[in-house]
């Protein structure tokens, strides 16, 4: 048994694999964040231990293509378990069903690559010092930093993610930002390996950290129990969810029934309601007129009722049409009162990469139909008046609330999010439950109330701290109504990306003064 646990097979296949795998149990919705001290500081001694033994008993394999494959394992682990859920949207069509084995195992496979990089890159330099930790720390914040921006980004399951069940730990993200606080949470985690370390000093660093955990912690909790909005005026929001199957989208009468039946309104209450991407799957918006006398008997001119649907453009004759995933806001007789298309599309999802040739071969992206969606173009914040009020709307379609690059570029200029998705892509999974925990990241980067609704999805009204307010879970259908108050804000005098890369450059002097002094 001793024997095999020494053998390169399990040293940088199977033991990385399983730690990577670890992972997942710190992510919602199970929230054992103290896995993670567990996977990240075994998987530091791992690359010490691979280092020595490929001067010995490795020997006969290079050196770099052995950390190479042992941070290919642990992010194939990594990935395999935290994402396994995506090849739920292949299974609704039969067409697809074939991709299944290929995306469970290259989607996971290439997205190892932001571990097995960094690993190899600072591999050489690692020892058991305290130094190595702060240089490790950062070459992984750095590589979830590309990961979550290059191509068109995937920023799923970051370290700070597994923090989502606290809202007072999150609390300085509304100063520091996503990447920042990432980058403390990844030295957090790798923190625990320095008590094996035969250094000086190193009880002292682990207090320093230690303190400064708990302090963001009371901090939190601080900012959290004094915050008090400074309110204009209340708005009333409905979110509803109907817990529709796909399959039920092609009978469009009977979903839009069943919505405005869970939408249960009272036609004297300025309402906004605000129901899910998705359910009018796969319809023009101008087929959707032939509906408007059950929006004109149903609602009246109180109300405005948002939800997702396609709409397409064409400006001259000479131009192909263009189709949107778009969210748009109506009144009672239909009438467009806004509209936002959605920019940060899903690559398979909702367009396909080098369509003219794997068109060829009888691809097309998953959702319906075979044209690819255009991204949208403009401005970000959609604007209307309702109630007397003039109101600025953060639109987020589906996975764009993953992206915390998109709230920022907004520099706050808005007074609510809105975030309508489609979860029922992710069957019974862990899916819509890690979905979810990125909308408490916007809100308390951005300060903002934010609406959810979702499809079997979780649906929430989330206040400006992160907290949620009231609920719909996965598996319930109906409607939950909130009044929320437009809060005045101060549009932020710096970029929280600047922070970040003035935190990277505090660890690159960290790691060169230790470095100097051995520790």
């Amino acid at each position: 048994m001793i024997e095999f646990f020494n053998r390169r097979l399990f040293i940088i296949f199977i033991f990385p694999l399983l730690l990577g795998g670890l992972t997942v149990l710190s992510f919602q919705p199970f929230n054992f964040f103290f896995v993670n001290f567990i996977s990240l500081s075994s998987l530091f001694f791992l690359i010490n231990y691979v280092k020595k033994k490929s001067k010995s008993i490795y020997r006969a394999k290079p050196f770099y293509k052995n950390l190479f494959i042992l941070g290919t394992s642990y992010g194939f682990g990594f990935f395999f378990f935290g994402i396994y859920w995506i090849v739920y949207s292949l299974t609704f069509d039969d067409s697809f069903k074939v991709l299944i084995p290929f995306a469970l195992i290259l989607i996971p496979l290439f997205l190892s690559l932001f571990f097995s990089l960094p690993i190899v890159f600072v591999g050489k330099f690692l020892n058991e010092s305290i130094s190595s930790i702060f240089l490790i720390s950062l070459t992984f914040s750095v590589f979830d930093f590309f990961r979550s921006t290059i191509l068109t980004g995937f920023p799923w399951n970051l370290w700070v993610h597994s923090f989502s069940w606290s809202p007072e730990v999150l609390q300085i993200l509304s100063i520091t930002g996503t990447f920042a606080l990432n980058l403390f949470v990844i030295t957090i985690f790798f923190f625990p390996s320095i008590i094996f370390f035969k250094k000086k000093g190193k009880y002292l660093f682990l207090s320093f950290f230690t303190i400064l955990f708990f302090a963001n912690y009371f901090y939190g909790s601080y900012k959290i129990n004094s915050v008090k909005y400074e309110k204009d005026k209340n708005i009333n929001f409905k979110i509803v969810s109907a817990h529709i199957d796909l399959l039920e989208f092609q009978n469009k009468e009977k979903v839009i029934v069943k919505l405005i039946k869970y939408s249960n309104p009272d036609k004297d209450k300025a309402t906004i309601f605000v129901w899910p991407e998705g359910v009018l799957m796969g319809e023009d918006f101008d087929n959707l007129r032939n509906f408007k006398p059950l929006f004109k008997e149903n609602f009246s001119e109180n109300h405005l009722v948002v939800f997702g649907i396609n709409t397409k453009k064409k400006k001259t004759d000479t131009q192909n049409t263009k189709y949107f995933n778009s969210m748009v806001i109506v009144d009672n007789n239909l009438n467009i009162i806004s509209q936002y298309d959605k920019k940060k599309l899903v690559p398979f999802g909702e367009f396909l990469p080098f369509e003219n040739f794997l068109e060829i071969l009888g691809l097309k992206k998953i959702t319906y139909g075979y044209s690819s969606f255009s991204p949208g173009k403009g401005d970000s914040i959609i604007k209307f008046k309702f109630d007397s009020q003039n109101l600025n709307i953060l639109p987020l379609i589906c996975y764009e609330i993953i992206f915390p690059n998109i709230t920022g570029k907004s520099n706050n200029k808005f007074d609510f999010i809105l975030n309508i998705s489609e979860d029922a892509w992710f069957g019974e999974s862990i899916g819509p439950y890690q979905h979810f925990s990125k909308a408490i990241f916007r809100a308390i980067e951005s300060k903002t109330f934010t609406i959810r609704s979702a499809n079997k999805g979780i649906s929430a009204f989330i206040n400006p701290s992160g907290k949620v307010l009231k609920s719909l879970d996965t598996s319930e259908a109906g409607n939950i109504e909130m009044s929320l108050p437009i809060i005045k804000k101060d549009e932020e005098g710096y970029r929280k990306s600047l922070i970040f890369l003035l935190l990277l450059i505090t660890f690159i002097f960290t790691f060169f003064i230790l470095k100097k002094f051995k520790l």
